[in-house]
């Protein structure tokens, strides 16, 4: 029996030895009484903790966790060193338009997301909110974007006034512009309004009003017994009419209203707020709709899941695309380097400095860990140069990966696509300076305030769509009496600058939901408590209802159920 006893002990120390992961313990069996007659076996256990995972085994688990980021990454790297190495051969359009075409491909799949995510996601969120609560929230989100928006012009302005990148040499070197646009400011605020209040909510999906200037036609009187001969001054008939001639110069300049390409945004983001707050009202009556829309949201989520693993691949081919295209990269980059290091340097104190410290005040939360969270986004955002085709990306970032209630993403993210645009605002004021220091005008102080004034207005009407910035600073150049014809001079550095505009709006949408998150938190819970005794007393106010309409038969109508067992007494 002893000897039983001593071979089991043997044989478990033995397997524990050699596996220590199962117990991650060593049992030593010990006779303290050597001279008994029956030796009794005590046990002592030693834990062993695990050994500190290597290097690379943290390596490898956090590109499991981060698999999509990480294809991302490989896929922006990839792109610029691909896109460099072609230009050294020979190639046509047609080759440019082949490597861009999976890019163009994940460009349509993003858009097309966009008109359904922005519809469900607000009326899904706004729906499931009282009144008071979503006008605070969007009085939080707005305040938000006015005052980091103004901020983003006012760094524009110190950065470009500090570094003075404009110089009238360069424009001996690469000419005058092309195009001379009339903008007016008066017109810009009424189409912000019009758009604001579409007519027609169909025709709002593929297009929005705009004002335009156009030359009147030549004035045609009707006359009688007149001969087809001239009058001698400048005017002749033509089958008994009078046609007058004008010059270019003489021509009457009028505003008319057209409608341009592009989904209008703002007045669908309208009409989706008021739809989504009355429907959210109406209680049981609209449980049917709000779950529609809530059903519609998931679904499209879903899609993105999808589409998001294509984005690397897409992404590395945009940028090949438009590496590529560049007809003369070290002459550009000669001519305007000093202006992009300039648009460059306000960006990265907009989106390093001020938008997180703005997120440490309001929150006292550390943002590098929740920029962490919506890097996919960010890169997104660099490679698809325009804040709605990342706006999928950005929903599932801030949800998933930060933690931020889908009421708020559903409400801030759409309406901050549209009206905040930080990286837009700062270019356009940088933009607009550099112009002014490229035809050696000087600005006065007023002047400057102008700048930063109507870049904020012209961000806010700015379309989220790439190179969008390059038509709404023409506002800023009509306001200051600059030629607008030098807009077109930048469009040869507009497709890295518009890249990393965009990535700073998409960064400024993100750190506002959260700030409006945390703001709006305790309200939200304080809702979802109310909401949750609301919904159990109705419960019980039924099973009450239910007791009286169906009272339990049987003698006296009364039971009594036993506490143990199962038998049940009835009296």
């Amino acid at each position: 029996m002893n000897l039983m006893n001593n071979y089991k002990a043997e044989r478990f120390l033995c397997v524990s030895l050699r596996n220590p992961q199962a117990g991650r313990t060593i049992r030593r069996m010990t006779n303290p009484n050597k001279e008994s007659k029956q030796p009794m076996l005590t046990s002592t256990v030693i834990r062993l903790t695990e050994p500190p995972p290597s290097k690379i085994k943290a390596y490898k688990d956090w590109f499991k966790e981060n698999l999509l980021l990480a294809l991302t990454i490989v896929g922006v790297v990839l792109g610029a060193a691909i896109g460099f190495v072609a230009r050294l051969g020979d190639y046509d359009d047609d080759v440019v338009m082949l490597v861009s075409f999976p890019g163009d491909i994940l460009m349509r799949m993003l858009k097309m997301l966009i008109l359904p995510l922005i519809i469900s996601s607000l009326i899904a969120g706004l729906s499931q909110l009282d009144a008071k609560s979503s006008g605070r929230m969007g009085i939080r989100a707005l305040v938000y974007y006015f005052v980091t928006t103004i901020l983003a012009a006012i760094v524009g302005i110190i950065v470009v006034l500090t570094i003075h990148p404009g110089d009238p040499s360069i424009k001996d070197d690469i000419g005058s512009g092309t195009e001379d646009t009339k903008v007016s400011t008066v017109d810009a605020i009424l189409d912000i309004i019009r758009n604001m209040l579409p007519e027609n909510l169909v025709q709002a999906c593929f297009q929005q009003v705009q004002t335009v200037y156009k030359k009147a036609k030549p004035l045609r009187v009707q006359i009688s017994n007149a001969t087809n001969e001239t009058d001698g001054y400048g005017a002749f008939y033509v089958n008994n009419t009078l046609v007058l001639n004008f010059t270019d110069e003489e021509y009457r300049v009028v505003r008319d209203l057209v409608y341009k390409d592009g989904t209008n945004i703002l007045g669908l983001i309208v009409f989706c707020v008021a739809f989504g707050i009355l429907v959210g009202q109406l209680g049981e009556k609209g449980k049917s709709m709000v779950d529609f829309f809530v059903t519609l949201n998931d679904i499209v989520m879903r899609m993105v899941n999808i589409i998001i693993w294509y984005s690397p691949f897409g992404i590395m081919c945009l940028i090949i695309g438009k590496l590529m295209a560049i007809e003369d990269l070290a002459e550009t980059a000669q001519q305007l380097g000093l202006y992009m290091v300039t648009v460059i340097v306000g960006l990265l104190i907009h989106g390093l400095i001020t938008l997180p410290a703005i997120y440490i005040l309001m929150t006292n939360k550390n943002p590098v860990t929740y920029f962490r969270g919506m890097l996919q986004a960010w890169i997104t955002a660099l490679g698809t140069a325009s804040s709605s085709a990342a706006l999928p990306i950005t929903f599932r970032c801030l949800e998933e990966n930060n933690g931020i209630d889908k009421r708020v993403t559903r409400f801030v993210l759409p309406v901050g696509a549209t009206v905040n645009m930080d990286g837009t605002a700062l270019y356009e004021a940088v933009a607009a300076i550099f112009i002014a220091q490229m035809n050696n005008i000087e600005l006065s102080t007023g002047e400057v305030i102008t700048v930063s004034m109507t870049a904020t207005l012209a961000s806010i009407g700015a379309a989220s769509i790439p190179s969008a910035a390059l038509v709404t600073m023409l506002l800023i150049l009509t306001s200051l009496g600059l030629p607008t014809n030098d807009v077109s001079l930048l469009v040869a550095v507009d497709w890295l600058l518009d890249r990393l505009r965009t990535s700073i709006n998409v960064v400024g949408d993100a750190f506002g939901a959260g700030i409006v998150y945390h703001l709006s938190k305790s309200e939200l819970d304080k809702f979802d408590a109310e909401k949750a005794a609301q919904t159990e007393l109705e419960m019980l106010e039924q099973g009450i209802h239910d007791k009286e309409r169906n009272p339990e038969k049987g003698n006296g109508g009364v039971n009594y159920v036993g506490g143990e067992g199962n038998s049940e007494t009835q009296i």
